[in-house]
């Protein structure tokens, strides 16, 4: 399968922002994406006992570097026809391209992909550590917002950075490097907590809550109560709390966006595109009056995706109107 075909049926959103990316770097974040995701399918393939999906999740960075063949096919087979979607089966084959792909990248790029893999993984290793593995265990919630937030800035901030990263290297950005990097970090944050929070009921049900334990006590709560879509009332302090958190953290959009030159129209639609779908997204938890329910399952509709997508040419050469834009969005809360 070809390498874009492969990135188009993983994620077809993020293939079109892919898509407008300048080519220099359209290659490295692809390729780090592909690994991410062949990573998550490890952490969650329910073939391995979670004892050896740990040794796994752990081994992946280093394997990526050494990329010993005997251990690339063993990985391979250990985790081969583990999903049912065969686009994910197509992944799990594809892992000896995708290095033969990652070694053709320049060594910043490639040093890039490896610090944002070792972040992701180390997420995922707090996932399989901290949280039962066993089937219908209670669900365990973290203890404190601390864990909360550094899990969303290994699997939401580190990739914000990355991408921040590729940009500062091939635009020209005129804010110091740290600050901008702070913003792209927040922004990456703010889709973690969206992620989190839209997965809550389907999270809860292998045992994970990412809310802490200590908010929860002060909502009259336990883990296992949020299985019962009937406490959806009583949870919502809680998930207003972390909308507003993930609200604070997506207005750093606002001046990330304002450092990306006009002359690069790809690159402010591919970042542009995400954060204000990541502000319709909140919306949609925000009014969800029963956020526990599993069977209603929160995404913005294709004509929402399709509105943004036809109104891009008037954000594309200003910043007032990209700016005023997402206000508008983020004033809907109130």
């Amino acid at each position: 399968m070809e390498f874009e075909t492969l990135l188009k049926n993983t994620s077809r959103s993020l293939y079109l922002s892919v898509q407008a990316l300048p080519k220099k770097i359209r290659p490295a974040f692809s390729i780090a994406y592909l690994l991410c995701r062949y990573a998550d399918t490890i952490a969650d393939t329910p073939i391995l006992p979670a004892f050896r999906r740990l040794y796994w999740i752990e081994r992946f960075p280093h394997l990526l570097q050494e990329q010993n063949p005997e251990e690339i096919t063993q990985l391979v087979q250990e985790i081969s026809g583990t999903s049912e979607n065969p686009y994910e089966t197509e992944l799990i084959k594809q892992l000896p391209p995708c290095l033969h792909i990652l070694n053709g990248i320049e060594d910043d790029f490639r040093a890039y992909i490896m610090n944002v893999v070792y972040a992701v993984c180390e997420g995922m290793r707090m996932d399989l550590s901290f949280f039962p593995q066993e089937s219908h265990a209670a669900p365990k919630p973290f203890d404190t917002p601390a864990e909360l937030e550094r899990y969303c800035r290994l699997m939401g901030g580190e990739p914000g950075l990355f991408w921040s990263r590729l940009i500062y290297h091939t635009a020209r950005i005129e804010m110091p490097k740290e600050e901008f990097y702070e913003l792209g970090k927040h922004i990456g944050d703010a889709l973690q907590i969206v992620n989190i929070l839209r997965d809550l009921p389907k999270d809860l049900r292998i045992g994970r809550c990412y809310f802490p334990r200590l908010e929860l006590e002060k909502a009259g709560l336990s883990a296992s109560e949020l299985l019962d879509s009937a406490h959806s009332a009583r949870f919502e302090p809680v998930k207003r709390k972390w909308i507003a958190w993930g609200i604070n953290n997506l207005k750093s959009g606002k001046s990330y966006m304002e450092q990306l030159p006009k002359t690069q129209p790809g690159l402010r639609a591919s970042v542009g595109w995400p954060i204000l779908w990541t502000a319709d997204t909140l919306l949609k938890v925000y009014q969800a009056p029963d956020l526990l329910n599993p069977a209603k399952r929160i995404k913005i509709s294709r004509g929402v995706i399709y509105r943004t997508l036809l109104a891009t040419p008037l954000f594309l050469f200003s910043n007032a109107v990209f700016g005023n834009w997402l206000d508008h969005k983020l004033r809907r809360f109130h």
